[in-house]
């Protein structure tokens, strides 16, 4: 389980295909903290490490990883958005994510709003599990939507989650990540099954 507070900015190192899976190599400031085995959130997506060497880390993203993400566009120089789980007992200072991606939303507009950023995200297909003022997860950064349509929703950034995370480097027509409020996939789930 993870907040969506993002932890620290990585840099990918290497990319290796191996069949349909990519072995990503990462080089941040927490990597030499992490263990093989553990969970970590790269732009939300949660992955196991496979190797830790030299201030990097390994990660293996599998081909149903690579559809439902943004990480099969991922090339070497790109910046990712980290996250190590959460520890129990501390504060959950953003809401409950998973690491486990719904779909990629598009950003359709970028607003500076002369000391915080507007952006809007149309989704690919309705699913109507947002709702306004809920928790949504983009790129693996717990944010409030608002302005919500059956297809579309804006979110509020300000100067620094822009300049601690993957923000700044987002521009219109680029895909992101997107993982919507776990409590409001199983709410979605109960009142399909009983209608």
């Amino acid at each position: 389980m993870f907040t969506g507070i993002i932890e620290s900015l990585g840099t990918v190192e290497n990319i290796e295909r191996k069949g349909s899976n990519l072995d990503i190599t990462i080089k941040s400031d927490i990597s030499d903290a992490l263990k093989i085995d553990q969970s970590i959130s790269h732009n939300g997506v949660c992955l196991t490490v496979t190797k830790v060497a030299d201030n990097t880390h390994t990660v293996t993203a599998i081909d149903e990883t690579l559809q439902k993400s943004n990480l099969g566009a991922l090339s070497v120089g790109s910046t990712v958005n980290l996250e190590r789980c959460t520890q129990m007992g501390g504060r959950l200072d953003g809401h409950i994510v998973q690491g486990h991606v719904d779909l990629k939303a598009k950003c359709t507009h970028i607003s500076n709003q002369e000391g915080s950023w507007l952006f809007d995200f149309e989704l690919p297909e309705t699913d109507e599990v947002l709702v306004e003022k809920g928790s949504v997860c983009i790129n693996g950064v717990s944010l409030t939507c608002f302005n919500v349509t059956d297809n579309s929703f804006r979110v509020a950034i300000i100067p620094y989650t822009f300049e601690h995370t993957t923000f700044k480097n987002i521009r219109i027509l680029d895909e992101v990540n997107v993982e919507f409020d776990i409590i409001g996939k199983y709410v979605k789930r109960l009142l399909n099954k009983n209608s």
